[in-house]
């Protein structure tokens, strides 16, 4: 534990030198304006400056409310990469006027009545050139707001189960998440989406929580889209975290309960098949899977622990191949794995990629990683998968910057799964 203390007060001494030394590069690009010149700039950039810092480390190291942790570490990445672009700039500016300084330039006198040439001072163009590069990652959150939030992506991934019934070899599932109805802002955009999925015509498709953000009348708007979503096997969902309406102050308890029934109602409206910690069989050609549903359950204290696993693997033990439906990834390594080994994937949601990173096909990386440790894709412990869906919809920031809304088709296969620890 003290070795740990003296490494995050080396990584914060760090980021804060790192602040101090770029100062003088934000003064002399702004040299000319009087307030950065002064002291109150100087107090203001080094509050900033601890407050973000010791923010984000306390996001990383201790359990605070996961809005808070969200917002720091996004600020903190955006502003780390606009000053890592800027930090070259600093140095070669610096290593410019030891140069001159050694070679101990004579200095000509200039005639009082010779005419000066209207010229930026090098310093002050060089640190103008660092801001104007680094502020790219800000043009690109910008991007995000305006495209990111409905630039679908289709995903397809194989899942291998070696005990899969051969009349399921080949069956596809579609996965949407957290739709978040209450954050859209263009219908039509969102029917695409929903047009997108259908046209990939999987066999069944799963919804793993967050239809709305806080209230249920949020996604009474978009019933008619959400109404087409359909499958020849069924659509069967679970909640997440924000649709038992525990982010809104209610004027009575009565009022929050019917807000939980009419989430339920909605579900059914709908045509899904809302699991509450329940399952079900899937019958095809007589041979049978069972799709398990499980109710929110979060290991962060932040969130709701709504799910019992007992009522829902009930009377599943005689099906060959369980698929879990459970929105918050964090129920893998707390409860599936090491108390429900007979449960062979569980799909999730929930992390969203926090909306910013990157993911390409062999890399990924996303501040939400020092949250979660699954937040997207596949992830395999010795015969259990977990796949976590990045979301449909947005929370918070109205956008996506490099994790892109996902709809995920999978493909099951009666195989062998790669050796993995």
């Amino acid at each position: 534990m003290e070795g740990q203390f003296f490494t995050i007060l080396f990584i914060g001494a760090i980021l804060f030198l790192l602040d101090m030394y770029l100062e003088n590069g934000f003064r002399a690009a702004f040299k000319k304006r009087g307030f950065v010149a002064g002291r109150l700039f100087r107090q203001i950039y080094i509050a900033f400056s601890l407050v973000l810092i010791l923010g984000t480390i306390a996001s990383i190291y201790l359990k605070i409310p996961v809005g808070v942790r969200a917002g720091f570490l996004l600020v903190f990445f955006v502003l780390i990469i606009v000053k890592v672009t800027f930090l070259p700039f600093v140095l070669i500016d610096d290593i410019r006027r030891l140069i001159i300084r050694f070679k101990k330039q004579k200095v000509v006198p200039v005639s009082p009545n010779e005419p000066q040439k209207n010229k930026i001072p090098r310093s002050e163009f060089l640190m103008k050139a660092g801001l104007i590069t680094g502020v790219v990652p800000l043009a690109a959150i910008g991007v995000g707001i305006a495209s990111g939030a409905y630039d679908y992506r289709v995903r397809y991934q194989t899942l291998n189960l070696p005990n899969l019934p051969k009349a399921f070899d080949g069956m596809t599932i579609g996965q949407i998440s957290d739709i978040h109805a209450g954050s859209f802002y263009n219908k039509k955009a969102v029917l695409g989406g929903v047009e997108m999925l259908l046209g990939q015509k999987p066999d069944v498709i799963f919804f793993t929580g967050d239809l709305v953000n806080r209230r249920t009348d949020e996604v009474y708007g978009y019933q008619d889209i959400f109404s087409k979503v359909k499958a020849p096997l069924g659509v069967f969902s679970t909640l997440g975290n924000h649709d038992y309406g525990d982010y809104y102050t209610w004027p009575s308890a009565a009022a929050k309960q019917k807000n939980l029934a009419d989430i339920i109602t909605t579900h059914k409206n709908l045509g899904w098949d809302l699991l509450l910690n329940e399952n079900r069989r899937l019958k095809v050609n007589g041979e049978e899977i069972g799709i398990l549903g499980c109710e929110n359950w979060g290991e962060l204290t932040r969130f709701p622990k709504y799910g019992r696993m007992e009522p829902t693997i009930k009377n599943t033990d005689d099906l060959p191949v369980k698929l879990l439906l459970s929105h918050d990834p964090s129920h893998w390594q707390a409860q599936i794995i090491p108390k429900y080994p007979q449960i062979d994937v569980m799909f999730a949601g929930h992390t969203h990629g926090m909306q910013f990173g990157v993911r390409t096909e062999h890399f990924q990386w996303s501040p939400v990683e020092y949250i979660y440790k699954e937040w997207a894709g596949l992830y395999q412990q010795g015969t259990q998968q977990l796949y976590v869906n990045v979301g449909y919809g947005f929370l918070g920031f109205p956008g996506r910057v490099g994790i892109l809304p996902e709809i995920t088709i999978f493909t099951l296969r009666s195989a062998a799964l790669p050796n993995k620890a």
